[in-house]
């Protein structure tokens, strides 16, 4: 199931895979930012897999989805969510 799936997102010209990316991915960075601002849960993951979805056409969103990989592996919980 999931080789036809990938088959048939290789048989779609290249306009088009770039453009339904760019909407999904797009949707979901600016959803992720808009919870930043309102009441919601999530804003993080939203952003990331805005840019995972990304990643699969643009290099851009590879390179940018690299460096926040790297900050991301820095981050220590314990000290981030440590009681005083």
């Amino acid at each position: 199931m999931k080789n036809k799936i990938a088959q048939a997102w290789k048989l779609l010209p290249s306009a088009i895979r770039k453009t339904i990316v760019l909407l999904i991915g797009s949707t979901l960075i600016i959803t992720g930012l808009l919870l930043v601002v309102l009441p919601g849960p999530f804003t993080m993951p939203l952003l990331v897999l805005g840019l995972v979805v990304l990643a699969l056409e643009f290099a851009w969103a590879e390179s940018m989805l690299m460096r926040v990989r790297h900050h991301g592996a820095k981050l220590n919980p314990k000290k981030l969510f440590k009681k005083s």
